[in-house]
């Protein structure tokens, strides 16, 4: 392994997926091939792979593999880019693909808008000249969150409460309503987000950050005809096990953003194997700013 990511989903208990134990943890992260075997087609030594699904295993330095665990990745994109590309990256990429058909101008309102997917989300959606509404929480660095955000790419970013007052109708005049709604958070700021949907829009959850159901009002469903979805990459994955080329197509086009400069990893602390007691530490802490990735 060159890098390997630590994420809540990894130690919480709370995954829909549980490995049998004894079992290495470690969902995300990349590796260097150093050696392939003699029928091995797709991989050559010094190639730099992610897993293909989840539960692989990535806190440790080297393993044996299938060749059919492994992706292959162009190996002059930065580490932590490659690091962080397997789940984040790909939860946003999907969820702008397909769930509406987005083109340029339309838009999308996302809460979590600082987190790895949201990030993600506000840089591909404005590599496809989209539209992003950005919701986060208030906090004593609004305005240095709200520039950073802005920087890669945001067009707008507000405060939960601006959702529910008459500043909203000021900002449509800058932007179409959002055709599509990503909630990572739920409770109330998932029900904010339904209300803002153009009549016929999807609101897709990728998680649930406030522990708190998703409460649709009767009205949004009548009146406007809203479609309420969820998702989960890994499934996304599992269900395309057969289809490498869709696989492949993505990681493509990730990568080529990536390459362009449109596509940056999110706040990362690189911390040495050794000091992983320290990472797990920080990557526990909720609402920590950035993704602990040990270093190998």
């Amino acid at each position: 392994m060159r890098g390997s990511c630590l994420s809540n989903s990894d130690f919480s208990g709370t995954y829909s997926i549980l490995p049998d134990l004894p079992a290495v943890g470690g969902n995300e992260g990349v590796a260097q091939v150093l050696e392939v075997g003699s029928r091995v087609t797709s991989l050559k030594t010094g190639d730099w792979v992610i897993p293909r699904d989840t539960g692989l295993g990535t806190w440790r330095t080297e393993a044996v593999l299938a060749e059919d665990d492994v992706i292959s990745l162009p190996n002059d994109i930065p580490l932590l880019s490659a690091a962080t590309l397997g789940v984040n990256p790909c939860t946003a990429f999907r969820m702008l693909s397909d769930f509406e058909h987005l083109k340029p101008g339309d838009t999308v309102i996302q809460n979590a808008a600082n987190s790895g997917v949201g990030q993600a989300v506000i840089q591909i959606a404005a590599a496809r000249g989209v539209n992003t509404i950005n919701v986060i929480r208030d906090r004593s660095e609004f305005t240095q969150l709200s520039d950073r955000l802005k920087a890669i790419g945001a067009t707008h970013v507000i405060k939960e409460e601006a959702l529910r007052r008459p500043e909203m109708k000021e900002l449509f005049k800058t932007c179409p309503k959002p055709k599509l709604a990503l909630n990572g958070v739920g409770g109330k700021s998932a029900t904010e987000l339904l209300r803002h949907l153009q009549i016929g829009g999807s609101m897709v959850t990728y998680g649930g950050m406030a522990k708190q159901p998703v409460t649709v009002p009767v009205s949004a469903l009548i009146f406007k005809d809203v479609k309420v979805r969820g998702f989960w990459v890994t499934q996304w994955k599992r269900d395309h096990s057969n289809d490498e080329r869709a696989f492949r197509a993505m990681l493509d086009e990730l990568c080529s953003l990536i390459q362009q400069g449109k596509l940056t990893a999110p706040a990362c602390s690189e911390v040495g194997l050794k000091d992983y007691n320290k990472a797990l530490e920080v990557a526990m802490t909720p609402f920590t700013s950035a993704k602990q990735v040990l270093i190998m």
